[in-house]
């Protein structure tokens, strides 16, 4: 792919995003081969080097905010007629309420996630703490003469810690992958609100 090919494919997959926004960074990529170029690579591997479309266009996208977006695509092209306006109006009982209670859906969906990965860490700190404890007693129960007793609650203690590194470990990757989840979705919110522009 020549570099002419990549900024076309590049502007058809940012298409329907703020075009100054656009122009930039394809400004950035542009000057980017120029500069490997110089170097002494060829157009199609200096072109090759920067990576898939793919990844780049969505590197862009998630550097675009979404309030930035939204602005472009709110702006009138042209002026609203009065029997539009009317119906805005007069529909705006029904289509506010939804788009209050979407949000609102959505949000708690990211809150319950948010609940569970806490709740995960919240139970690997209480076996942390009941670890030494039950360490201690089983101890304890050994030195008093209740052996039995004494080694079931060792062998809890070790359960107990065992199972903490494995809550901790999958916490943290809970996290992860919720925080993996958060930039997936906002990345598809603000492709679908841009959509694609139609070709002139």
């Amino acid at each position: 792919m020549n570099k002419q090919e990549f900024i076309d494919a590049l502007r058809n997959e940012l298409s329907g995003f703020p075009r100054e926004d656009v122009d930039e960074r394809i400004g950035f990529y542009i000057e980017m081969i120029d500069d490997r170029i110089e170097e002494g690579l060829r157009e199609e591997e200096a072109v090759a080097a920067l990576g898939s479309i793919e990844k780049i266009a969505a590197q862009i996208t998630s550097d675009i905010p979404l309030a930035k977006i939204a602005k472009e695509k709110v702006k009138a092209k042209r002026e609203l007629k009065v029997w539009e306006i009317v119906l805005l109006a007069l529909g705006s009982p029904v289509w506010v309420p939804l788009a209050i209670a979407a949000v609102v859906v959505a949000l708690s969906v990211y809150i319950v996630i948010w609940s569970v990965v806490i709740s995960i860490f919240a139970v690997h700190v209480s076996l942390v703490a009941c670890s030494p404890v039950a360490l201690a007693w089983g101890i304890a129960c050994i030195c008093r003469g209740g052996v039995a007793f004494g080694i079931a609650m060792i062998g809890a203690a070790i359960f107990c810690a065992g199972l903490a590194i494995f809550l901790f470990f999958g916490g943290r990757e809970s996290a992860r992958g919720t925080v993996f989840l958060a930039k997936k979705v906002i990345l598809g919110i603000k492709k679908c609100f841009a959509g694609k522009e139609k070709a002139r």
